[in-house]
Protein backbone atom coordinates (compact mmCIF):
# COMPACT_ATOMS: atom_id res chain seq x y z
CA UNK A 1 0.00 0.00 0.00
CA UNK A 2 1.34 3.44 -1.04
CA UNK A 3 1.56 5.71 2.14
CA UNK A 4 0.09 8.86 2.89
CA UNK A 5 3.38 10.41 2.72
CA UNK A 6 4.79 9.20 -0.63
CA UNK A 7 1.06 9.93 -2.16
CA UNK A 8 1.87 13.56 -1.52
CA UNK A 9 4.49 12.99 -4.00
CA UNK A 10 2.72 11.67 -7.00
CA UNK A 11 2.05 14.25 -9.56
CA UNK A 12 4.71 16.45 -8.01
CA UNK A 13 5.05 17.99 -11.73
CA UNK A 14 1.35 18.32 -12.27
CA UNK A 15 0.34 20.25 -9.04
CA UNK A 16 3.57 22.71 -9.52
CA UNK A 17 1.94 23.10 -13.06
CA UNK A 18 -1.53 23.69 -12.50
CA UNK A 19 -1.29 26.09 -9.38
CA UNK A 20 1.08 28.47 -11.70
CA UNK A 21 -2.11 28.63 -14.17
CA UNK A 22 -3.15 32.51 -12.92
CA UNK A 23 0.40 33.66 -13.38
CA UNK A 24 1.00 31.96 -17.00
CA UNK A 25 -2.47 33.24 -17.98
CA UNK A 26 -1.25 36.82 -17.26
CA UNK A 27 1.72 36.25 -19.29
CA UNK A 28 0.08 34.86 -22.21
CA UNK A 29 -2.05 37.72 -22.08
CA UNK A 30 0.39 40.16 -22.68
CA UNK A 31 2.33 38.53 -24.92
CA UNK A 32 -0.93 37.73 -27.32
CA UNK A 33 -1.53 41.87 -27.31
CA UNK A 34 1.63 42.46 -28.46
CA UNK A 35 2.04 40.19 -30.87
CA UNK A 36 0.76 40.11 -34.36
CA UNK A 37 0.92 36.51 -35.78
CA UNK A 38 -2.40 35.17 -35.61
CA UNK A 39 -5.16 35.24 -38.68
CA UNK A 40 -6.72 38.63 -39.83
CA UNK A 41 -10.63 38.98 -38.49
CA UNK A 42 -12.35 37.62 -41.78
CA UNK A 43 -9.99 35.20 -42.60
CA UNK A 44 -11.37 31.23 -43.19
CA UNK A 45 -9.41 29.01 -40.76
CA UNK A 46 -8.93 25.77 -39.36
CA UNK A 47 -7.72 24.58 -36.39
CA UNK A 48 -5.98 21.13 -35.58
CA UNK A 49 -4.51 19.26 -32.76
CA UNK A 50 -4.42 15.84 -30.85
CA UNK A 51 -6.19 14.90 -27.79
CA UNK A 52 -6.29 17.82 -25.13
CA UNK A 53 -4.67 20.48 -27.86
CA UNK A 54 -7.58 19.45 -30.10
CA UNK A 55 -10.30 20.60 -27.32
CA UNK A 56 -8.89 23.35 -27.40
CA UNK A 57 -8.74 24.14 -31.15
CA UNK A 58 -12.82 23.34 -30.57
CA UNK A 59 -13.19 26.03 -27.64
CA UNK A 60 -11.18 28.88 -30.13
CA UNK A 61 -13.10 27.74 -32.72
CA UNK A 62 -16.22 28.26 -31.39
CA UNK A 63 -15.27 31.49 -29.43
CA UNK A 64 -14.16 33.08 -32.95
CA UNK A 65 -16.80 32.45 -34.71
CA UNK A 66 -19.12 33.74 -31.68
CA UNK A 67 -16.90 36.40 -32.26
CA UNK A 68 -18.16 37.18 -35.35
CA UNK A 69 -14.14 36.67 -36.52
CA UNK A 70 -14.73 34.57 -39.46
CA UNK A 71 -15.55 31.25 -40.04
CA UNK A 72 -13.37 28.83 -37.74
CA UNK A 73 -13.20 25.19 -38.06
CA UNK A 74 -11.56 22.77 -35.18
CA UNK A 75 -10.09 18.91 -36.42
CA UNK A 76 -8.42 16.10 -34.76
CA UNK A 77 -4.90 16.26 -36.58
CA UNK A 78 -5.53 13.18 -38.01
CA UNK A 79 -8.97 13.78 -39.66
CA UNK A 80 -8.30 17.31 -41.37
CA UNK A 81 -10.50 17.82 -43.90
CA UNK A 82 -7.74 20.45 -45.54
CA UNK A 83 -6.71 21.65 -49.03
CA UNK A 84 -3.55 19.15 -49.55
CA UNK A 85 -6.29 16.78 -51.41
CA UNK A 86 -8.36 17.59 -54.00
CA UNK A 87 -11.35 16.32 -51.96
CA UNK A 88 -10.39 19.45 -49.44
CA UNK A 89 -11.72 22.28 -47.84
CA UNK A 90 -10.36 25.89 -48.92
CA UNK A 91 -8.52 27.81 -45.71
CA UNK A 92 -6.62 30.76 -45.47
CA UNK A 93 -4.82 29.87 -42.69
CA UNK A 94 -4.40 26.93 -40.11
CA UNK A 95 -3.15 26.82 -36.86
CA UNK A 96 -1.95 23.80 -35.45
CA UNK A 97 -2.01 23.71 -30.97
CA UNK A 98 0.94 21.36 -30.20
CA UNK A 99 2.93 21.46 -26.19
CA UNK A 100 5.40 19.42 -27.90
CA UNK A 101 5.83 20.13 -31.16
CA UNK A 102 6.58 16.46 -31.92
CA UNK A 103 3.13 14.84 -32.16
CA UNK A 104 3.31 12.92 -35.89
CA UNK A 105 -0.07 13.64 -37.00
CA UNK A 106 0.63 17.48 -36.70
CA UNK A 107 3.87 17.06 -38.16
CA UNK A 108 2.64 15.08 -41.02
CA UNK A 109 -0.45 17.67 -41.47
CA UNK A 110 2.14 20.39 -41.71
CA UNK A 111 4.74 18.78 -44.05
CA UNK A 112 1.76 17.83 -46.40
CA UNK A 113 0.48 21.50 -46.54
CA UNK A 114 4.23 23.28 -46.66
CA UNK A 115 4.25 20.53 -50.13
CA UNK A 116 1.16 22.14 -51.56
CA UNK A 117 1.53 24.77 -54.33
CA UNK A 118 1.80 28.19 -53.61
CA UNK A 119 -1.36 29.25 -55.25
CA UNK A 120 -3.30 27.37 -52.93
CA UNK A 121 -1.21 27.17 -49.70
CA UNK A 122 -3.00 28.59 -46.12
CA UNK A 123 -0.78 30.40 -44.45
CA UNK A 124 0.34 28.22 -41.36
CA UNK A 125 0.71 28.97 -37.36
CA UNK A 126 1.88 26.28 -34.74
CA UNK A 127 1.38 27.69 -30.96
CA UNK A 128 3.41 25.58 -29.28
CA UNK A 129 5.18 25.08 -25.46
CA UNK A 130 9.32 23.55 -26.67
CA UNK A 131 10.34 26.29 -29.04
CA UNK A 132 13.28 24.04 -29.78
CA UNK A 133 10.68 20.98 -31.54
CA UNK A 134 10.62 20.26 -35.05
CA UNK A 135 7.63 21.99 -35.87
CA UNK A 136 9.65 25.45 -36.16
CA UNK A 137 11.10 24.20 -39.25
CA UNK A 138 7.21 23.69 -41.12
CA UNK A 139 5.26 26.18 -40.14
CA UNK A 140 4.98 29.97 -41.47
CA UNK A 141 4.76 31.52 -37.92
CA UNK A 142 5.26 30.46 -34.27
CA UNK A 143 3.95 31.36 -31.34
CA UNK A 144 6.23 30.20 -28.49
CA UNK A 145 4.97 29.68 -25.16
CA UNK A 146 8.00 27.80 -23.28
CA UNK A 147 7.06 29.19 -19.83
CA UNK A 148 4.19 27.48 -20.03
CA UNK A 149 5.85 23.83 -20.82
CA UNK A 150 5.50 20.82 -18.81
CA UNK A 151 6.99 18.13 -17.12
CA UNK A 152 4.24 16.18 -16.05
CA UNK A 153 2.42 13.65 -18.80
CA UNK A 154 -0.87 14.68 -18.19
CA UNK A 155 -1.27 18.49 -19.72
CA UNK A 156 -2.48 21.21 -17.76
CA UNK A 157 -0.93 24.84 -18.02
CA UNK A 158 0.13 24.34 -21.79
CA UNK A 159 -3.58 23.99 -22.99
CA UNK A 160 -4.84 26.85 -20.86
CA UNK A 161 -2.53 29.13 -21.43
CA UNK A 162 -2.60 28.12 -25.48
CA UNK A 163 -6.10 28.96 -25.03
CA UNK A 164 -6.12 32.23 -23.56
CA UNK A 165 -3.89 33.43 -25.42
CA UNK A 166 -6.50 32.75 -28.63
CA UNK A 167 -9.67 34.27 -26.89
CA UNK A 168 -7.30 37.50 -25.82
CA UNK A 169 -6.76 37.69 -29.52
CA UNK A 170 -10.24 38.05 -30.13
CA UNK A 171 -10.85 40.49 -27.37
CA UNK A 172 -12.17 38.48 -24.67
CA UNK A 173 -10.82 40.11 -21.42
CA UNK A 174 -10.46 37.25 -18.83
CA UNK A 175 -9.47 39.08 -16.04
CA UNK A 176 -11.78 37.03 -14.11
CA UNK A 177 -10.63 33.75 -14.87
CA UNK A 178 -7.53 34.40 -13.13
CA UNK A 179 -9.21 35.86 -10.20
CA UNK A 180 -11.29 32.69 -9.93
CA UNK A 181 -8.48 30.52 -10.72
CA UNK A 182 -6.35 31.78 -7.96
CA UNK A 183 -8.41 29.68 -5.58
CA UNK A 184 -9.61 27.33 -7.90
CA UNK A 185 -6.01 26.04 -8.10
CA UNK A 186 -5.57 25.72 -4.05
CA UNK A 187 -8.78 25.08 -2.60
CA UNK A 188 -9.79 22.02 -0.85
CA UNK A 189 -11.08 19.31 -2.33
CA UNK A 190 -14.57 17.72 -1.00
CA UNK A 191 -14.56 14.20 -0.01
CA UNK A 192 -17.88 14.03 -1.79
CA UNK A 193 -15.68 14.92 -5.18
CA UNK A 194 -12.65 12.43 -3.82
CA UNK A 195 -15.24 9.25 -3.92
CA UNK A 196 -17.47 10.29 -7.02
CA UNK A 197 -17.68 6.94 -8.69
CA UNK A 198 -18.43 8.94 -12.03
CA UNK A 199 -18.43 12.40 -13.60
CA UNK A 200 -20.21 14.26 -16.41
CA UNK A 201 -18.98 17.43 -17.72
CA UNK A 202 -20.98 19.82 -19.60
CA UNK A 203 -20.32 23.19 -21.80
CA UNK A 204 -22.27 25.08 -24.22
CA UNK A 205 -20.66 27.30 -26.98
CA UNK A 206 -17.20 27.73 -26.33
CA UNK A 207 -17.22 25.90 -23.22
CA UNK A 208 -18.20 22.43 -24.81
CA UNK A 209 -14.13 21.89 -25.81
CA UNK A 210 -13.52 22.47 -22.00
CA UNK A 211 -16.25 19.56 -20.82
CA UNK A 212 -14.46 17.51 -23.00
CA UNK A 213 -11.27 18.40 -22.03
CA UNK A 214 -12.39 17.84 -18.48
CA UNK A 215 -13.56 14.39 -18.89
CA UNK A 216 -10.30 13.31 -21.00
CA UNK A 217 -8.15 14.67 -18.11
CA UNK A 218 -9.77 12.54 -15.39
CA UNK A 219 -9.40 9.44 -17.74
CA UNK A 220 -6.06 10.16 -18.17
CA UNK A 221 -5.20 10.43 -14.43
CA UNK A 222 -7.47 8.90 -12.47
CA UNK A 223 -8.82 6.14 -15.19
CA UNK A 224 -12.07 7.08 -14.27
CA UNK A 225 -15.54 6.78 -15.65
CA UNK A 226 -16.17 10.19 -16.91
CA UNK A 227 -18.18 11.79 -19.93
CA UNK A 228 -18.83 15.20 -21.50
CA UNK A 229 -21.64 16.86 -23.94
CA UNK A 230 -23.17 20.28 -24.89
CA UNK A 231 -25.23 20.87 -21.70
CA UNK A 232 -28.38 20.98 -24.04
CA UNK A 233 -27.81 17.49 -25.21
CA UNK A 234 -27.41 16.41 -22.24
CA UNK A 235 -31.18 15.28 -20.89
CA UNK A 236 -31.30 13.22 -24.38
CA UNK A 237 -30.11 10.45 -23.32
CA UNK A 238 -26.79 11.00 -21.09
CA UNK A 239 -28.66 12.20 -18.31
CA UNK A 240 -29.84 8.19 -17.80
CA UNK A 241 -26.43 7.79 -15.89
CA UNK A 242 -27.11 10.59 -13.07
CA UNK A 243 -27.47 8.98 -9.71
CA UNK A 244 -26.53 9.18 -5.66
CA UNK A 245 -22.31 8.83 -5.79
CA UNK A 246 -21.87 10.52 -9.25
CA UNK A 247 -21.38 13.97 -10.54
CA UNK A 248 -22.82 16.51 -13.26
CA UNK A 249 -20.38 19.43 -13.80
CA UNK A 250 -21.20 22.47 -15.97
CA UNK A 251 -18.70 25.24 -17.60
CA UNK A 252 -20.93 28.16 -18.07
CA UNK A 253 -24.11 29.17 -18.57
CA UNK A 254 -26.88 26.84 -17.49
CA UNK A 255 -29.77 25.74 -19.96
CA UNK A 256 -33.14 26.53 -18.50
CA UNK A 257 -34.12 23.66 -15.71
CA UNK A 258 -31.19 21.63 -15.98
CA UNK A 259 -30.79 22.06 -12.33
CA UNK A 260 -34.38 20.66 -11.43
CA UNK A 261 -33.98 17.75 -13.38
CA UNK A 262 -30.57 17.64 -11.60
CA UNK A 263 -32.12 17.42 -8.15
CA UNK A 264 -34.33 14.72 -8.46
CA UNK A 265 -31.46 12.27 -10.03
CA UNK A 266 -29.69 12.53 -6.66
CA UNK A 267 -26.32 13.42 -8.66
CA UNK A 268 -24.51 15.96 -7.46
CA UNK A 269 -24.50 18.83 -9.24
CA UNK A 270 -21.53 21.64 -9.95
CA UNK A 271 -22.51 24.70 -11.16
CA UNK A 272 -20.45 27.30 -9.25
CA UNK A 273 -21.00 30.56 -11.81
CA UNK A 274 -17.35 30.80 -11.85
CA UNK A 275 -15.60 31.67 -14.96
CA UNK A 276 -15.31 28.26 -17.44
CA UNK A 277 -11.55 28.51 -17.52
CA UNK A 278 -10.77 28.83 -14.01
CA UNK A 279 -13.43 26.17 -12.86
CA UNK A 280 -11.16 23.89 -15.79
CA UNK A 281 -8.43 24.26 -13.43
CA UNK A 282 -10.55 23.59 -10.30
CA UNK A 283 -11.08 20.35 -12.45
CA UNK A 284 -7.23 19.97 -12.65
CA UNK A 285 -7.07 20.25 -8.98
CA UNK A 286 -9.71 17.59 -8.33
CA UNK A 287 -7.89 15.36 -10.68
CA UNK A 288 -4.75 15.34 -8.74
CA UNK A 289 -6.23 14.88 -5.60
CA UNK A 290 -8.07 12.11 -6.83
CA UNK A 291 -5.26 10.75 -8.35
CA UNK A 292 -3.42 10.62 -5.25
CA UNK A 293 -6.08 8.92 -3.01
CA UNK A 294 -5.92 6.01 -5.26
CA UNK A 295 -2.20 5.90 -5.23
CA UNK A 296 -1.92 6.63 -9.17
CA UNK A 297 0.87 9.18 -10.38
CA UNK A 298 -0.62 11.59 -12.91
CA UNK A 299 3.14 12.78 -13.98
CA UNK A 300 3.43 8.78 -15.60
CA UNK A 301 0.14 7.85 -16.62
CA UNK A 302 -0.52 4.06 -17.57
CA UNK A 303 0.02 3.77 -21.66
CA UNK A 304 0.82 7.59 -21.98
CA UNK A 305 3.41 9.29 -23.01
CA UNK A 306 4.45 13.09 -23.26
CA UNK A 307 3.64 13.22 -26.90
CA UNK A 308 2.48 10.86 -29.50
CA UNK A 309 5.63 9.66 -32.06
CA UNK A 310 3.89 6.77 -34.24
CA UNK A 311 6.22 4.66 -36.19
CA UNK A 312 4.78 5.22 -40.11
CA UNK A 313 7.28 3.40 -41.51
CA UNK A 314 5.56 -0.01 -40.96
Amino acid sequence: MVSAMSNNTLGAFMEEELVSQPEVWQRAIEQSKAENLLPADGERIAVVGCGTSWFMAQSYAAAREAAGKGVTDAFAASEAFLNHNSAGRQYDAVIAITRSGTTTEVLDLLEALRGMAVSGKPRTVAVIGDVNSPITALADAVIGLPYADEKSVVQTRFATTALVYLLTSLGIELGTAIEHARTAVTDPVSQELLDAEQFTFLGTGWTVGLAHEAGLKMREAVQGWTESYPAMEYRHGPISIAAPGRVTWLFGAQPEGLDADMARTGALYVNTGKHPLAELARVHKVTLERARVRGLNPDLPRNLTRSVVLNTTA
